[in-house]
């Protein structure tokens, strides 16, 4: 039997940076159910990797649902500390999204891959077990143990929903995150259509940014973020059972103006443009793709001339400039970026995760209950968690 002193569960982004903080002091063993590591890390940015997100930690730290939790790992390891292992430097996009300037998420895994130095790496090494003395599979011995397995969302990568019971560490309910939805109504005609800087909402929740439209519903950021508003309004667990799904979003589609505005510019553009037909109108607000779309939703004439389009039809074209509604009958779950829910973080040491009830059992990354918007956040959460599992775990070996 090997004999380690951390073994470290799941080759991702928090199981690799946490075997690199780790290996300094301490033998270590990175079992990766694959044949190869970091598969998630390769998809995330469209292949580019938003590696991180660059606002400073306090302001930060507001965007995710426990941010104190996460203050001690953020402040253990900042975006500078992951900066400093790479050869190469970082470009800033819009909200403060990070990108390597090769833009290749490639490269970020291989400066990754270079710093483990003299970490043993067993690939194609699927944990089935894991007892009390932390043996695993019968086969290895460590003092520690890190989980670092991942969500339950993009099984292709490794991530599979029974590594929860790898331990008997409490969990939260464990729900799809970051998805696109699926609309009752077909969107094949205008599937690849982008609606620029709306504001879509669902109960309470209101989401600025941009609308994709896909064959089968609705993606884009604004999306993808409301998705996480949803998903925790709804009552279903991921280890029990499928979620239903039957509700309404809509979309202001000019949240510059309100309806106010819009009576007023109505008024007055329908008399001076009279002869102006209704669709070529629009073009000053829509996307144009999305005009004959949208007109033939509210049961409008698009040839119509704004002389002729009376008051019950202009304050129908108001009321959807607003709120253009769609029905939701499912999450695009092997499109979910994410997982909500998690190792429970009432019994983690916030300091070290070390967790409260098992000592040497640590746990880092998606595997927790902590997740964040899209731009780069949760992958701040992987490299800081990882970082604090890996260096907690290897300080007493010092």
């Amino acid at each position: 039997m090997e004999k380690f002193d951390i073994a470290i569960i799941g080759g991702g982004p928090a199981g690799i940076m946490a075997a690199i903080a780790a290996s300094g002091t301490s033998r270590v063993i990175l079992l990766e159910k694959n044949s190869s590591l970091g598969r998630k890390l390769l998809m995330t940015g469209g292949g580019r990797c938003n590696i991180t997100n660059n606002k400073p930690i306090k302001q930060l730290l507001t965007f995710f649902n426990d941010k104190n939790f996460l203050k001690h790992s953020f402040y253990s390891f900042t975006n500078e500390d992951l900066f400093s292992l790479f050869d190469f430097d970082f470009i800033e996009e819009d909200d403060n999204r990070i990108f390597p300037e090769t833009e290749k998420a490639g490269d970020v895994l291989e400066g990754l891959i270079d710093k483990l130095g003299n970490v043993t790496i067993k690939y194609n090494f699927e944990v089935k077990k894991i007892s009390e003395d932390f043996i695993i599979n019968d086969s290895i011995k460590a003092d520690k143990i890190i989980i670092a397995t991942g969500g339950a969302t993009y099984p292709q990568t490794g991530c599979n929903i029974e590594n929860y019971s790898l331990t008997s560490q409490p969990l939260t309910d464990i729900r799809y995150g970051l998805s696109p939805l699926v609309t009752t109504k077909d969107l094949s005609d205008i599937a690849g259509v982008t609606l620029y800087d709306v504001v879509v909402s669902y109960k309470k929740s209101k989401i600025r940014g941009n609308v994709l439209f896909s064959h089968v519903g609705l993606t884009g950021p604004a999306i993808i973020n409301l998705s996480n508003e949803i998903s925790e309004g709804i009552s279903y667990n991921l280890l029990e059972d499928d979620p239903e799904v039957d509700l309404e979003i809509a979309i202001d589609l000019c949240p510059d103006y309100t309806r106010e505005n819009l009576q007023e510019k109505f008024t007055a553009d329908f008399q001076i443009k009279g002869k102006t037909m209704l669709k070529n109108y629009l073009k000053a607000f829509l996307t144009n793709s999305f005009i004959s779309f949208f007109l033939d939703e509210i049961g409008l004439d698009g040839d119509l001339q704004l002389s002729r389009v009376d008051k019950k039809s202009k304050n129908r074209l108001i009321e959807n400039l607003k709120r253009f509604t769609f029905e939701i009958s499912d999450f695009n779950s092997s499109l979910a970026k994410i997982t909500i829910g998690g190792v429970d973080l009432n019994y983690l040491n916030p300091k070290t995760l070390e967790s409260t009830l098992t000592a040497g059992l640590y746990f880092a990354g998606e595997v927790l209950n902590v997740h964040g918007p899209t731009g780069g956040y949760n992958l701040k959460i992987a490299f800081s968690t990882g970082y604090l599992a890996g260096f907690s775990a290897g300080e007493k070996h010092d």
